[in-house]
């Protein structure tokens, strides 16, 4: 695609608006698993890879070479296809052939490439330099989400992992077709930075990715927010409820938001209030 037509939007943005000259467009950004790890001589062979499966992949859905938007992102690449391209293709036939070019690259290696992508669509503007809009941000973010990484953690045989936004799985991915498997995506909250979105996670071939048990905070470790109340989530379950202990001779307990002993008419322990009654 020529940078012409990109200055030329950027030209218009800066005169008429900031999202003149972009449209609408699908996003993908893919990211090699691990790669900061190896050598030079295996980065080579990873990155021949990465493009090869990539090409492949477009060429499976009859996108030529030089018909998508590719950026080099080092162990990674971002692309934007043109609006006429169906969606539909990217999360059916693209997906699969994706799978299946690094499950033959992967066959028999030490060093195997595994790849997270994510995906996702909305306004893009090509501005000279490169792709920008809160699409292409969602996208990489999706990919490289903490949750994304456990998944692929969770998974060490899984070639492939994809996470979609929740658009492009209700709009997109929920239609089904040839290759799309909408029910074996597992949905799951992202937050990193300025995002809070749920997205939607797949394995190729299988019928659920090993989803974490917890939501992403803005940390961004991967480790969630403390539960609390007993419940799955913040805030879920019943009050703490006051169980009595068994006293010792001598001895009284109460077990509840705070625990008192009186032992000997001498009382130990935090007070926050006393009450009157049988015990107390």
């Amino acid at each position: 695609m020529s940078t012409g037509g990109a200055s030329g939007g950027a030209s218009a943005g800066a005169s008429s608006g900031a999202g003149a000259g972009a449209i609408h467009r699908l996003v993908v950004f893919g990211d090699a698993v691990g790669s900061g790890s190896w050598s030079m001589d295996a980065k080579r062979r990873m990155r021949a890879a990465m493009y090869e499966a990539f090409g492949e992949a477009f060429a499976a859905i009859g996108v030529e070479p030089g018909t998508v938007h590719q950026e080099d992102r080092g162990d990674g690449i971002l692309g934007a296809l043109r609006p006429e391209v169906p969606p539909s293709f990217m999360v059916g036939r693209w997906i699969d052939t994706m799978y299946e070019s690094l499950r033959e690259h992967n066959a028999g290696r030490r060093e195997r490439l595994r790849m997270r992508v994510g995906m996702n669509a909305g306004l893009v503007l090509e501005d000279g330099h490169g792709l920008v809009g809160r699409a292409v941000d969602l996208a990489c973010r999706l990919c490289d989400s903490p949750t994304a990484k456990q998944v692929m953690t969770a998974a060490p045989d899984a070639d492939l992992l994809v996470v979609v936004s929740d658009w492009l799985y209700g709009n997109v991915v929920m239609e089904g077709g040839r290759y799309v498997e909408p029910g074996h995506y597992r949905q799951a909250r992202v937050r990193s930075k300025e995002t809070d979105e749920t997205a939607w996670f797949h394995i190729p071939r299988r019928p659920a990715p090993p989803m974490p048990p917890f939501d992403e905070t803005d940390g961004g470790d991967g480790s969630g927010d403390p539960e609390t109340g007993g419940g799955p989530t913040r805030g879920d379950g019943p009050p703490p409820t006051e169980t009595p202990l068994t006293p010792t001779k001598g001895n009284r307990y109460h077990a509840g938001r705070d625990l008192l002993v009186i032992k000997d008419n001498t009382i130990h322990g935090g007070i926050t209030g006393i009450r009157n009654g049988e015990g107390a």
